[in-house]
């Protein structure tokens, strides 16, 4: 795979044309200091919307089969970053992705701040570990939550 980051860095990456094994190898090679740098500001917006713009397209019907469920991600941030609430709902074989949160009580919430969140979602974290480690608190639903990895097509880094 070329390396797809720009003379400019990260910050001057177009996120809609890197494929999802692209983001997660760079991801991969970014150092913490450079990840908590990624998931702030105006950046850390472009990040959250390109993933979860994804979602639905990497989302897997066949193994959802017929859940019905919503699926609430919090993702922490700072005073200058307040924390990012997006909502994943499933039904009848789709998933539809939006921003904020919904009236609807959410079968599973998932809550870890940015850099853990973008270390999950490119495959370069052990969602086991973390949640043992409690980088990801889950709130309601634990079966659903431990079978997200199944529902999604998420890269291997």
């Amino acid at each position: 795979m070329a390396d797809t980051t720009p003379p400019g860095g990260i910050e001057d990456l177009d996120f809609a044309s890197v494929t999802p094994a692209e983001f997660a190898a760079l991801v991969k090679k970014l150092s913490n200091k450079e990840i908590t740098e990624l998931m702030r500001g105006e950046l850390r917006a472009r990040v959250l919307t390109e993933i979860f713009g994804r979602m639905e397209r990497l989302f897997r019907p066949d193994a959802a089969g017929s859940l019905k469920a919503v699926i609430r991600w919090e993702v922490t941030g700072t005073d200058e970053d307040p924390t990012a609430v997006w909502e994943s709902a499933i039904a009848d074989g789709a998933c539809t992705v939006t921003e904020g949160a919904s009236d609807v009580e959410p079968r599973t919430t998932l809550t870890l701040s940015g850099p853990d969140f973008l270390k999950l979602v490119s495959g370069n974290a052990s969602p086991v570990m973390m949640f043992m480690t409690r980088k990801v608190r889950i709130g309601g639903d634990i079966g659903l939550a431990s079978a997200l990895t199944r529902l999604f097509d998420i890269p291997k880094a």
